[in-house]
């Protein structure tokens, strides 16, 4: 269920009718503005950095690949025309 703005501030009034006007403001700087299910947990920071890291070494292999055959075949042509000289 989201939770509006008309609904945040009926439950701002209420905290502050019980707890106070400092305490209410308080708690409810600790809630979130949208909602906790817009709120990222630590396990799905580290899920998406293991993707992250995952998707790097994988271009990252990719492109040591490429340069390397790319390298290989420039010496083994540079060795080929010093040689027919």
């Amino acid at each position: 269920m989201a939770v509006d703005e008309h609904a945040r501030h009926e439950l701002h009034n209420r905290l502050d009718d019980v707890l106070g006007a400092e305490m209410a403001t308080t708690l409810m700087r600790h809630l979130p503005p949208s909602g906790w299910g817009d709120v990222a947990t630590r396990q799905d920071l580290e899920h998406l950095g293991d993707q992250v890291r995952a998707e790097l070494h994988r271009e990252l292999n990719a492109t040591v690949q490429t340069l390397t055959r790319t390298f290989v075949a420039g010496n083994v042509a540079l060795v080929v025309t010093v040689a027919g000289l």
